[in-house]
């Protein structure tokens, strides 16, 4: 059994859907779930959901935690947070992955620094997954947690996420896209343009160029590479979208009368459409390069999410998401070390 370190004190509404996630995990996906958090807040709000004791949970105390105010310089201070020890878990070999709902720069500067990073990875970085028009998923990342990037993270990412999108979503071949405003290669950024030539280089992907924002959908490309600023207003644009979608379906289709009973008969269709968008089907973005697992939900995440996530951390740690993409990015060393010194 698999078991996943659940940061309890990290969400806007701790500790209510940490714990009501970690419930619903541990009842139907074969999954350990230690609750880290301050034990008597933890212990209360078990004990109102019932007789919690025979299912695989445990709580761990942390007697501090980290707030949506603190810097990351101030959250690697704070040593006994609920995410410092719940990353220790993972360092110690006690989890095999944490998932939070924490502050995204305290959370991953915490997790880098308790876990340590993949050799080979200079910043880690944050994925998440988009819905496409053909039913498949598309892998995009960076997604928040580097601002900043150097055409050498990009290549990395590219690497991370190919493991990424083969592992989990099956592919045997993804194709890897560069994130730019038009297909056309002399179109871009600087960071576009030095990153293209490291991308191409990279023989073991299947790097098909330049990719644009509204191929996120199409099913066009599997893995789509950009920096963290650029790939964060991405994925909030996309999650604002889907909310005004809804909104506006539901006043439309309430209308009139004949509408409502078109709605009612079309049910069934809209439950399939709200469960292709709905975020909290995908739980959390996971923290690719670290050594060992981290994934981080929204804060405002609800007991799916959390589900969800915990889901999404055990269906990495069975595939070792982390030693496939330490062995590619190994490859990739040595192949250029190779061009390198073919080069000279």
């Amino acid at each position: 059994m698999v078991t996943i370190a659940l940061d309890a004190m990290g969400g806007d509404h701790f500790p209510k859907p940490e714990v009501a996630g970690a419930l619903q995990a541990a009842r139907s996906l074969d999954v350990k779930v230690i609750l880290v958090g301050r034990e008597e807040v933890l212990r209360k709000e078990l004990d109102r959901h019932g007789k919690w004791q025979k299912l695989p949970i445990e709580i761990r105390h942390a007697p501090d935690y980290i707030t949506m105010e603190d810097s990351a310089g101030k959250a690697i201070r704070k040593k006994d947070s609920s995410i410092r020890v719940a990353c220790g878990l993972v360092r110690d070999g006690s989890a095999a992955g944490v998932v939070s709902a924490g502050n995204t720069g305290a959370v991953m500067a915490t997790a880098k620094m308790v876990q340590g990073m993949l050799p080979g990875v200079d910043r880690p970085a944050l994925a998440t997954a988009f819905p496409t028009i053909k039913g498949e998923s598309a892998v995009m990342l960076d997604v928040g947690a580097n601002v900043d990037c150097t055409p050498k993270m990009l290549a990395q990412f590219a690497v991370m996420g190919n493991a990424y999108s083969r592992v989990i979503f099956r592919n045997a071949r993804p194709r890897v896209g560069l994130l730019s405003i038009g297909e056309e290669e002399h179109k871009g950024n600087s960071l576009t343009h030095d990153a293209r030539p490291l991308l191409k280089s990279l023989h073991s992907l299947n790097y098909i160029g330049n990719v644009e924002g509204r191929d996120l959908y199409t099913g066009k490309v599997d893995v789509i590479v950009c920096d963290g600023f650029v790939g964060n207003v991405a994925l909030k644009v996309s999650e604002g979208l889907v909310e005004v979608i809804g909104q506006i379906l539901k006043q439309k289709l309430t209308a009139t009368p004949t509408r409502k009973l078109g709605a009612f008969l079309a049910q069934g269709a809209f439950k399939e459409f709200k469960k292709h968008v709905d975020v909290d089907e995908y739980g959390g973005a996971p923290l690719l390069g670290l050594n060992g697992l981290c994934v981080i939900c929204h804060g405002r995440s609800n007991g799916k999410a959390i589900m969800n996530a915990i889901r999404v951390a055990k269906e990495f740690a069975e595939n070792r998401i982390d030693e496939r993409i330490a062995s590619e990015l190994d490859g990739w060393a040595a192949a250029a070390q190779v061009a390198g010194a073919a080069g000279h």
